[in-house]
């Protein structure tokens, strides 16, 4: 094996290239020699890390969540759930503004085209939304939300913030309604919408956007992890 197949960067690196032209100029930009010339890398590179190139775009999808993985578990566990959950809120934010390439695949945001993916691929990353589940729980517990099904409540908060997200990826928010005012918006409005007061979720949104960088800008991103 030559020393550049052998080059432990060449998997991310592929993963990224591939995800960035897909979302950008379609499947049709999916090649073995587009690919390797883009890394700087061997034809043979994609079979050698996926086995092919219907590899590559499940790793795509599985490598995606993996990194909203790691932004959602650097939230700690504090007295304030409330606080906790808006932070997971700005952390899932957080990565897709990191990946968007990324998180355009995992989402179906692009077409793969005749590059298919499982049913199985693409509950793939339902494991994620495992920590909204837990903190709605908790949330539960402390009497800050109304006690209902958490996992009803953490879908309710994923497909609130995911459809944020998208508008925000495609520039739809503008001023005076920009992405930063309708997030910090919206956090409040599901924390109260889930049972909370007014003032009290105010006040956790607030500490969650202070906790912000220190745990998650900060943690969150590796050297694998930058999109």
């Amino acid at each position: 094996m030559s020393p550049r197949r052998a080059d432990p960067k060449t998997r991310p690196a592929l993963v990224d290239i591939a995800a960035r032209l897909l979302a950008e100029e379609g499947p049709q930009a999916l090649s073995t020699r587009r690919l390797a010339t883009e890394a700087d890398s061997s034809t043979m590179a994609v079979y050698t890390h996926f086995g092919g190139m219907s590899g590559l775009v499940r790793e795509m999808v599985h490598e995606g969540f993996a990194r909203l993985q790691r932004h959602l578990t650097c939230v700690r566990q504090t007295d304030d759930p409330v606080a906790d959950m808006a932070l997971l809120g700005r952390a899932y934010r957080y990565n897709a503004l990191a990946n968007p390439h990324l998180y355009a695949v995992m989402f179906g945001g692009s077409s793969l085209a005749g590059f298919s993916l499982t049913e199985e691929d693409r509950q793939h990353g339902r494991y994620t939304l495992g920590n909204v589940v837990k903190c709605a729980t908790r949330c539960f517990e402390a009497g800050r939300f109304r006690a209902e099904d958490a996992e009803l409540v953490a879908h309710q908060m994923w497909s609130a913030i995911h459809g944020l997200v998208a508008l925000e990826l495609g520039d739809y928010l503008i001023e005076p309604y920009d992405a930063d005012r309708c997030f910090e918006a919206q956090l409040i409005g599901l924390m109260v919408s889930s049972g909370d007061a007014l003032d009290t979720a105010a006040r956790s949104v607030a500490l969650s956007r202070d906790r912000m960088r220190e745990e998650v800008e900060t943690v969150g991103e590796g050297p694998e992890t930058a999109g």
